[in-house]
């Protein structure tokens, strides 16, 4: 495997060299970003230093220290808050998205509306941070066994979109669906983007999963979804199937040069967001190891001598 990650490096380094990016990360930190999800038991104290150390812009909020209904931790109560976007600004970071566990799929009008307000706390939540972003799911029902949803569940999605859209817009928040599972196929999302059509509703674009789980090349869902990518998530794996393995940056099969080039085609402007699922495969590497080398990996890839460790 490791063939695959130096010729990862290789590939990637050339293919950005000489861009507008390269010029842009010497003078400022790189776009680079990770997601708490991949550090469950980091204190805020350590998230905060450790992604100042390791050169990272942003840190996206998939829970903390265990709790994953991100409005109800104490460092965003109404008497902390303000203390806790004061670190934020003294570390010299921003919050890429603060990520919530919404799903946008049900029909039960109890279970809908639970969903939509949950999104909504989200959405205020990030709206006091200066997030641009709240992730949500459109999610499916376990029952449901079918390769791709239907196309009532698929308006039935794209109306909660379009509804958190209104909410979010005036409070400078948008509101993106991640490519996850029954949503993962670009003519999926497309359909639920179009349905929505809001100017506050937009696609984190998970790019392992659309390789791995829709079968696509990035060049091609770039093509598709392009102008909807507001906010990545990017990691490797090995294997096919059920039987993937989340492993190191540039040392699986997932094509991640390709996805980052591919952004870079169309003048992505958000962050490169390293979502190590340590809470869901506690069995995967620590996030001391794999949050840093992601650092050193891409970092050379985007031309950032410093956060590779050079």
């Amino acid at each position: 495997m490791r063939s695959n990650r130096r010729e990862f490096v290789k590939t990637a380094s050339l293919a950005l060299l000489g861009s507008r990016l390269l010029a842009q990360t010497k003078a400022s930190k790189l776009p680079i970003a990770f997601s708490t999800l991949g550090c469950p038991k980091w204190e805020w104290s350590k998230i905060l230093k450790f992604a100042t150390e390791h050169g990272f812009a942003a840190i996206e909020l998939r829970g903390l220290e265990g709790n994953m209904d991100l409005p109800t931790h104490p460092i965003f109560a109404p008497d902390r808050i303000a203390q806790t976007k004061g670190e934020i600004s003294n570390a010299k970071l921003r919050i890429a998205c603060v990520s919530s566990s919404a799903n946008l799929y049900f029909e039960d009008p109890d279970k809908r509306s639970k969903q939509l307000d949950d999104a909504r706390r989200f959405i205020d939540l990030a709206s006091k941070l200066g997030s641009p972003y709240v992730r949500v799911f459109g999610g499916k029902s376990e029952s449901d066994k079918a390769l791709a949803p239907d196309a009532t569940t698929k308006t039935r999605v794209a109306a909660g979109l379009k509804e958190l859209g209104s909410y979010a817009g005036p409070k400078n928040v948008t509101v993106i669906i991640e490519s996850h599972d029954h949503f993962t196929a670009s003519s999926t999302l497309r359909d639920v983007l179009q349905q929505a059509a809001s100017d506050h509703v937009g696609l984190l674009w998970d790019a392992h999963h659309t390789f791995a789980t829709a079968g696509e090349d990035p060049e091609f869902t770039v093509k598709e979804l392009g102008r909807w990518i507001r906010h990545t998530h990017i990691k490797d794996s090995t294997g096919t199937g059920e039987n993937r393995k989340y492993v190191l940056t540039g040392r699986g099969n997932v094509p991640i040069a390709r996805q980052i080039k591919a952004l870079h085609s169309i003048d992505y402007k958000g962050f490169y967001c390293f979502e190590w699922e340590k809470v869901w495969h506690p069995d995967i590497e620590e996030p001391e190891i794999a949050i840093a080398d992601y650092a050193r990996v891409v970092g050379q890839c985007l031309g950032d001598a410093h956060a590779c460790g050079l």
